[in-house]
C-alpha cells in the first residue's frame, strides 16, 4: 500500500476510534512510524486528510443511495438503502460525531455534506412514492415528505444519540449501533406498509434485533 493511502486509512481508523478533534498530524505519523516531514509530503495539514475521507466517503454514499430506474421500488430497496447507508456511515462515523465542529471549519465540506442529506431524502421520498404508487404503501405526499425527512434525520444523527444514551454499564458492540438505527427507521416506515410488505418489514426488523 503506497504512504498516501496507509495516511487515510490510519487517520481514518484514529478519527473513528478517538474523535477526530483529539488526533494531530503527530499522532498519525507516529502510528504509522513514520516523520511528519513524510506526512505533510503528502498532505499539507489535518483538514487536507479530512477533505480526501470525505471525498472517500461522498462516493460510496452517491453509490448506496441510488434508486432504481426502470422498475418500481420495492421493500427490498429499502431494506439495501437504509442497511447500506447506514453501513457507510458507520464506517465513516467521525464526521457524524463531529460533525458540527468538522463543518463549521469548512464551508466546502459543509456543502458538501448538505448534499448527501438532501441525497438521503430524496432517495427516500422516490422509494417510499414507488411504494405508494405500487399500492404497498397507504401514505400521502405529506406523508411521505415528513416520513423522508425524518428518515434523514435518524440517518444523520443516530450515532450522537446512541453515544449520549450509552452508559458503561450497558455497553453495546459496534454492530448494535448499525443495527438499531436501521431498525428504528424500519419503524417508522412499518406503520404506513401493507399486508405482506408490513409482515416482511416486521419480519426484517426483527433480525436487527438479535
Amino acid at each position: 500500500m503506497k504512504t498516501r493511502d496507509r495516511i487515510l486509512q490510519t487517520s481514518l481508523q484514529l478519527f473513528n476510534e478517538h474523535g477526530e478533534p483529539r488526533i494531530t498530524t503527530n499522532h498519525i505519523a507516529d502510528e504509522l512510524d513514520i516523520s511528519p516531514g513524510n506526512l505533510y509530503y503528502h498532505f499539507r495539514n489535518k483538514d487536507d486528510i479530512i477533505w480526501l475521507l470525505f471525498q472517500q466517503f461522498e462516493r460510496q454514499m452517491d453509490a448506496a443511495l441510488q434508486v432504481p430506474e426502470r422498475r418500481v421500488p420495492n421493500m427490498e430497496d429499502m431494506w439495501l438503502y437504509l442497511h447500506l447507508a447506514f453501513e457507510n456511515i458507520w464506517e465513516y462515523r467521525f464526521f457524524y460525531r463531529d460533525l458540527d465542529n468538522i463543518l463549521s471549519r469548512n464551508k466546502k465540506l459543509r456543502t458538501h455534506f448538505r448534499r448527501i442529506i438532501e441525497r438521503k431524502v430524496n432517495t427516500a421520498t422516490a422509494i417510499c412514492t414507488g411504494l405508494a404508487e405500487a399500492g404497498i404503501m397507504n401514505a400521502t405526499h405529506d406523508d411521505i415528505a415528513a416520513l423522508a425527512r425524518n428518515i434523514a434525520v435518524i440517518a444523520t444523527y443516530w450515532l450522537n444519540f446512541q453515544s449520549i444514551r450509552a452508559s458503561a454499564a450497558n455497553p453495546r458492540n459496534d454492530s448494535d449501533h448499525l443495527a438499531l438505527g436501521v431498525y428504528q427507521v424500519l419503524s417508522l416506515v412499518a406503520p404506513f406498509l401493507k399486508g405482506e410488505a408490513r409482515e416482511l418489514l416486521q419480519q426484517i426488523s426483527r433480525e436487527y434485533l438479535k
